[in-house]
C-alpha cells in the first residue's frame, strides 16, 4: 500500500516493514512475562491490552511528524502494552514489577500522576519505555530484540475510562475550551481521582478487617467476630465439621468428598445466628443429634461414599426439629441449598420421619 510520504518517512516505514518480525517477537516474549508474573503475585486486574502498531496508523504518524525520528528506533511506542488495574496502588505494585522485569529507560519514561500543576486534575497514567533484557532473551539471530524499545502504560479503570472520555470530548483538542468547560471539567476529574484513592483506602480498611476477625478467630474469641460471608469462610477452613464427619464416616467406613459449605450460609442465618460463636455452640449442642440421624440414614446401606455436608445438614436438621418446624422447616432448607423444586418435598418428608423418632426428639417430648 502506497501512503503520501516524503522520502525520510518512506524510510522510516521501510525500516519498521523489516523490523516487525523482532516488534511480534517483543510482544510475545513481553506479554508472556507480565501476565505470568501478575498472576504470581496474585494481583487481579481489569485487562492487559497489547498490539504492534498498524502499518496504516504508523503511516499517518510518520505523515504528521516524519521529521522528528531519525530512524525507526526512536519511535517507541510500535509495541504498546496497556495494564489497567482497579485500584491505584496496584498500579505501583504492576510498575514495580515491570521495573523488576524490563530494562526501563527513565530519560524517556513519565509519570503523569506527578505531572499536574497542582490547580489541576486530569488524565494519570504511568507510561514506562522499556528494553528486553537478555535474561530474559537472547537470541543472536534477532540483536534488536534486546535493542528496540516498547512502552508499557499502567494505569486504573477510573483513569482509563477518564482518558476515553477525555479523548472522546475532545478536551486537548485544537478548539480552546472556555474556561466554564474547564472548571467542569476540572471538577469530574477530581472526582474520579477521589474516588480511585477511596476505593483503595476502602479495599485496605477491608483487609484490615479481615485480619483482624481471623485472628480473633484463630485465638478461638468467636464470640467476638460476628458472622458474614467473610468470617464464616474463614471458620470453615478451620474444618470444625471435620470431627462430626469423620464420626458418621467410621459408621460404615466411608471416603468422605468435599462440598462447597459455604451454601449453608443462609440457612445458619435463618436460625439468627450473629456471631460465629453462635456457630460454635450450634454445632456442639447438636452433634451427638445430628450423628444419631446420619445412623439412621446409613444404618441399612452398603455407602462407602459420603459428602462433606452430611454433617451440617443434619445439624441444620436437628435444630429445625427442635425449634418445632418440622417437614416446612426441613423443606426450607433444601429450598435454600438446592432451590426450589418438587424433589424438596419428598426429600424433607423422609428426613422429618428419620430425625421423630430418634433420641433426641423423645427427650424433648419428655
Amino acid at each position: 500500500m502506497e501512503y503520501s510520504l516524503n522520502p525520510h518517512s518512506q524510510e522510516l516505514l521501510a525500516q519498521f516493514r523489516e523490523n516487525l518480525p523482532v516488534y511480534q517477537k517483543i510482544e510475545q516474549v513481553a506479554l508472556q512475562v507480565i501476565q505470568r508474573i501478575i498472576k504470581e503475585q496474585g494481583i487481579t486486574i481489569n485487562s492487559l491490552e497489547h498490539r504492534v502498531k498498524a502499518e496504516k496508523s504508523l503511516a499517518g504518524k510518520l505523515e504528521l511528524k516524519g521529521g522528528k525520528y531519525t530512524s525507526i528506533s526512536d519511535i517507541t511506542d510500535l509495541f504498546g502494552m496497556r495494564i489497567i488495574t482497579f485500584y491505584t496502588d496496584d498500579v505501583d505494585k504492576v510498575a514495580a514489577i515491570v521495573k523488576r522485569t524490563f530494562d526501563v529507560d527513565w530519560n524517556e519514561s513519565v509519570d503523569k500522576r506527578k505531572a499536574h500543576e497542582l490547580t489541576s486534575f486530569g488524565y494519570n497514567s504511568l507510561h514506562y519505555i522499556c528494553r528486553l533484557p537478555k535474561t530474559l532473551v537472547d537470541d543472536p539471530d534477532m540483536p534488536l530484540l534486546n535493542e528496540l524499545r516498547f512502552e508499557i502504560q499502567m494505569r486504573t479503570a477510573l483513569q482509563h475510562v477518564w482518558s476515553t472520555i477525555e479523548h472522546d470530548i475532545g478536551y486537548k483538542g485544537s478548539v480552546k475550551i472556555l474556561p466554564e468547560y474547564r472548571r467542569q471539567f476540572s471538577r469530574l476529574a477530581g472526582m474520579l481521582e477521589l474516588i480511585d484513592d477511596e476505593f483503595s483506602r476502602l479495599r485496605t480498611t477491608m483487609t484490615d478487617y479481615r485480619r483482624q476477625m481471623q485472628s480473633l478467630v484463630a485465638s478461638g474469641k468467636l464470640d467476638e467476630v460476628p458472622l458474614n460471608a467473610s468470617t464464616f469462610r474463614h471458620f470453615l477452613e478451620m474444618n470444625p465439621l471435620n470431627k462430626l464427619n469423620q464420626r458418621i464416616a467410621a459408621s460404615n467406613q466411608a471416603e468422605i468428598l468435599p462440598y462447597p459449605l459455604m451454601s449453608f450460609l443462609p440457612v445458619i442465618e435463618y436460625f439468627d445466628m450473629k456471631t460465629l460463636g453462635d456457630v460454635q455452640h450450634f454445632i456442639d449442642d447438636n452433634s451427638d443429634a445430628a450423628y444419631q440421624l446420619a445412623l439412621s440414614q446409613l444404618a441399612f446401606t452398603d455407602i462407602d461414599i459420603i459428602s462433606e455436608s452430611i454433617g451440617l445438614q443434619n445439624l441444620c436438621i436437628v435444630e429445625m426439629m427442635k425449634r418445632g418446624e418440622g417437614k416446612g422447616g426441613i423443606q426450607l432448607i433444601f429450598d435454600i441449598l438446592n432451590g426450589r423444586q418438587d424433589e424438596n418435598r419428598a426429600m424433607a418428608k423422609i428426613m422429618f420421619e428419620q430425625a421423630a423418632i430418634l433420641p433426641f426428639m423423645q427427650k424433648d417430648k419428655k
